[in-house]
């Protein structure tokens, strides 16, 4: 995941101080320089971890622990809280009829965002389009054709057009009764006249209730001159920072949302439609510093699970049945959520509980598991005893994994259906749970 390095240096400073004797100027000195450390090497301007580890230190020497909290309790809380100040305030796009303009440079994931935010209104009851207001780059009105379709929305474009501004101003028109028009504007290699000069003129034409910067989470150091530049000619409200599930170093994003004063609305976290999750910044500095973010793991898996599933899956096991076909749809459900690594992340496990060779680990497995029961019939998914000899062997050719694979995932599945039973077995639990799925209380 992006910001990987001040991951591990947060956690470490968290690390340090919890297992230190006591809070003094020292070890105070000590974080403040762990944190500087990881903040620059994670690209954020020196400038900008200069003056945030001053505030830290500042803080931590002349203020005194409030409500009860213990000396080491209220260091992590300073560190926490101008972690989140840096990220601004966290302002979300608000659910009304708007019109949002899309800017950044190359490359910088903004046309994909387009669609995915596009996606996000759509879902949440707002009628939404899109204008392909990049007339520069050879097949931007393909792709955000195609992006347009993922979501659901209309897009209105001409890929035969060169000046973006009467694009604009036509699609404006079309889409005159719309909730929210987005558009997407043209990028560069680098900022250069006649970029600012067309997006200027696209600003005066849309007059744009929010202007949305789109930052790569690789984008380094030069993000920060980058943003102030965009901001300078149209005056951004809002940034996206967009790749942060790859191993970009990602502290350039976060100099540029420091520059612009331009809080975080979303982040982009993988390449599928509904891959942009809002950005509350406490809950994601808590992340950050090992703490976990319950809510957002708890928003994401209502998201993700289907509950007429799930209600199924419950009552089966309460039967005391459990088949392969169920605990393929568990994983499912698991992967709908996100990758293990962004699960663990969001749970309060403490900086080094788990390690990420263990995670990753982890995930393999249950990917080979998937694969392996891609490979088996619907007979052999409801009736894994069938699972034997020929089969296993049949199995393996088919999926590219050893007899030895096909076992394991027996056995795991064993396991498993045996924990159930003795779940199913708990008659007062059975009850309760019993009388909440009646009573419509249960989500799962």
């Amino acid at each position: 995941m992006a910001l990987e390095n001040l991951k591990e240096g947060l956690r470490g400073a968290v690390d340090r101080i919890t297992k230190a004797s006591h809070v003094d100027e020292d070890l105070v000195k000590e974080v403040a320089k762990d944190i500087q450390r990881a903040m620059i090497e994670a690209d954020i301007e020196v400038q900008l971890a200069l003056e945030l580890t001053q505030k830290i230190k500042d803080r931590a020497l002349e203020e005194k622990p409030s409500g009860g909290a213990s000396a080491r309790e209220h260091l992590i809380r300073i560190i926490h809280d101008e972690f989140v100040d840096i990220m601004g305030d966290g302002t979300e796009l608000k659910l009304q009829p708007q019109v949002i303009m899309m800017v950044g440079l190359y490359g910088m994931g903004k046309t994909t965002t387009c669609g995915k935010l596009a996606a996000y209104f759509q879902k949440r009851g707002l009628n939404t389009a899109l204008i392909a207001g990049d007339t520069h780059r050879p097949a931007a009105y393909d792709q955000l054709e195609q992006v347009a379709e993922d979501a659901g929305v209309p897009v209105y474009g001409d890929p035969e057009a060169e000046k973006a501004p009467r694009v604009v101003r036509e699609g404006m028109n079309k889409f005159d009764s719309y909730d929210i028009v987005i558009i997407d504007t043209a990028g560069r290699h680098s900022l250069e006249d006649d970029l600012i000069k067309e997006i200027k003129l696209i600003k005066n034409i849309a007059d744009p209730d929010e202007v949305i910067l789109t930052v790569d989470a690789s984008i380094g150091q030069q993000a920060g001159p980058q943003a102030k530049a965009f901001h300078d000619a149209v005056g951004v409200t809002k940034t996206i920072i967009t790749k942060m599930d790859g191993s970009a170093k990602g502290g350039g994003a976060l100099s540029a949302v420091a520059e612009t004063d331009a809080p975080v609305a979303f982040i982009g976290t993988g390449e599928r439609i509904r891959d942009l999750e809002e950005f509350d910044p406490a809950g994601f500095t808590s992340r950050l510093l090992g703490m976990g973010d319950i809510e957002k793991l708890l928003e994401k898996a209502e998201e993700a699970v289907d509950e007429e599933k799930a209600e199924e899956t419950a009552k089966k096991m309460l039967a005391g049945e459990f088949d392969l076909k169920d605990m393929y749809e568990q994983m499912e459900m698991l992967t709908s959520v996100g990758p293990l690594q962004k699960i663990v992340d969001m749970l309060p496990m403490g900086p080094s509980s788990i390690s990420e060779d263990e995670i990753m680990s982890t995930q393999a497995k249950l990917d080979d598991f998937r694969i392996i029961m891609d490979s088996m019939t619907e007979e052999e998914m409801e009736n894994p005893k069938k699972i034997k000899g020929d089969r296993i062997r049949r199995i393996a050719r088919g999926c590219g994994k050893s007899p030895k694979d096909i076992r394991e995932l027996l056995s795991h599945y064993k396991k498993t259906k045996k924990a159930i039973k003795g779940f199913s077995g708990n008659r007062k639990m059975r009850k309760q749970i019993k009388k909440q799925m009646e009573s419509g209380n249960l989500n799962f």
